[in-house]
């Protein structure tokens, strides 16, 4: 089985499921993310917005003075993504691809937004979609996550903190490891983590 053909399942995802039947689509930024920004830990840049989905949050970076990339495996997640930046007037750099080897350069970007990507990323390419990672952020540059965590019930993409500290402290200084029982406040009760790290 090659690289691509383990994750086609999530090009299918966007063209058999309307958005509003998707949990992770939200149709507004994700409060982390926000909260993040308003709080001026992420300094204005360049950013990678990996996993993107339909957009929200990668438009919602450029509205906020972020120069943005947006990238998905899924085309018809990225069609509709490109659909909302026209719609917002903003210009954003969309591709679709496989995030385990993304296709940039080294250092290009200041911030790495993954809005639950690698809970995604089978073991066996965890390590290379980590090290991807790695290579595109510059020196000093920030990665911020979220997880899905064993408190969900133990599962092959659920994670405990030991978990999250052996996978990335080898390649980044992780700044902050936060647990949520619900990440955007509503009341669905659904346990993350989210890690802020640096290169």
């Amino acid at each position: 089985m090659n690289e691509n053909s383990k994750y086609e399942g999530w090009k299918r995802v966007y063209e058999d499921y309307p958005l509003e039947a998707l949990p992770w689509e939200l149709g507004k930024p994700r409060k982390v993310l926000v909260e993040l920004i308003e709080s001026g830990r992420i300094g204005k840049g360049r950013a990678l917005d990996i996993c993107c989905g339909a957009g929200t949050n990668t438009v919602y970076m450029t509205l906020k003075g972020f120069e943005v990339t947006g990238m998905d495996i899924a085309p018809k997640a990225i069609e509709m993504a490109k659909e909302k930046a026209k719609k917002a007037g903003v210009d954003i750099r969309f591709i679709s691809g496989n995030v385990v080897h993304p296709p940039f350069k080294d250092e290009e970007f200041d911030f790495i937004f993954d809005m639950g990507c690698f809970h995604h990323i089978l073991p066996e390419d965890r390590e290379a979609f980590i090290k991807g990672v790695h290579r595109t952020l510059r020196v000093g540059g920030k990665y911020f996550l979220t997880c899905f965590s064993y408190k969900n019930g133990r599962a092959w993409n659920h994670f405990t903190e030991d978990d999250i500290i052996r996978h990335f402290s080898g390649y980044f200084r992780i700044k902050e490891l936060k647990h949520y029982s619900s990440l955007e406040g509503d009341g669905v009760i659904r346990y993350f983590y989210s890690v802020l790290m640096e290169k």
